[in-house]
């Protein structure tokens, strides 16, 4: 069994698939322009506090700790 958390608990180098996105539709949508989808893989590259840099479909993107932690993932 895979384990399944929020992408803000990842660790600089760790990776994972999304799984759920715990948003309303506005934030949803958001998400899904930005490339965020479930299926998607997202690899950490920052997270030491506030907004957290992460690298989904060949782009780097920072989100906010608040929305990291609405989009869980398994992690690979």
């Amino acid at each position: 069994m895979k384990l399944v958390k929020p992408l803000a608990m990842l660790r600089p180098g760790e990776s994972g698939t999304v799984v759920q996105i715990l948003a309303g539709r506005g934030l949803m949508l958001r998400l899904i322009e930005m490339g965020i989808t479930i299926g998607s893989r997202v690899i950490m590259l920052h997270n030491n506090s506030g907004p957290i840099l992460v690298l989904v479909r060949d782009s780097r993107l920072v989100l906010g700790r608040g929305v990291a932690m609405k989009i869980l993932v398994e992690v690979n």
